[in-house]
């Protein structure tokens, strides 16, 4: 892969990254707010689209230097992390969980 190549990629998930970290911090605050735009389409769909281009992106850069998960320590330990980060999200977003199940997942009732 030619270095501009990689660093597009590797800006393309960093940037992916950073987007999908904030838009969960963002969606768990208007879930503990009961928020109505939860329900707006936009708000559904792009955290879809941000988490596709990320995992593309960690695909695009991990065959590109040529390393595979459960090979390679680092590269296991971000595929683990991503279950935990989506298992999490699913616990602390999902309508009708408990607020204190939402404050275990990572949702801070306390700035609500």
């Amino acid at each position: 892969m030619e270095p501009t190549a990689y660093l597009f990629a590797k800006s393309l998930h960093v940037g992916s990254a950073v987007l999908s970290i904030c838009g969960f911090a963002a969606r768990g605050a208007l879930m503990l707010r009961g928020s109505p735009l939860l329900q707006n389409r936009v708000v559904r769909v792009v955290p879809h689209v941000v988490d596709t281009v990320l995992l593309a992106s960690a695909i695009w850069l991990a065959w590109a230097i040529g390393q595979a998960p459960f090979v390679h320590g680092w590269l296991t330990a971000k595929v683990l992390a991503l279950v935990v980060y989506v298992v999490l999200g699913s616990l602390a977003l999902r309508p009708g969980r408990p607020l204190g199940v939402r404050a275990a997942a990572g949702m801070n009732p306390s700035r609500s």
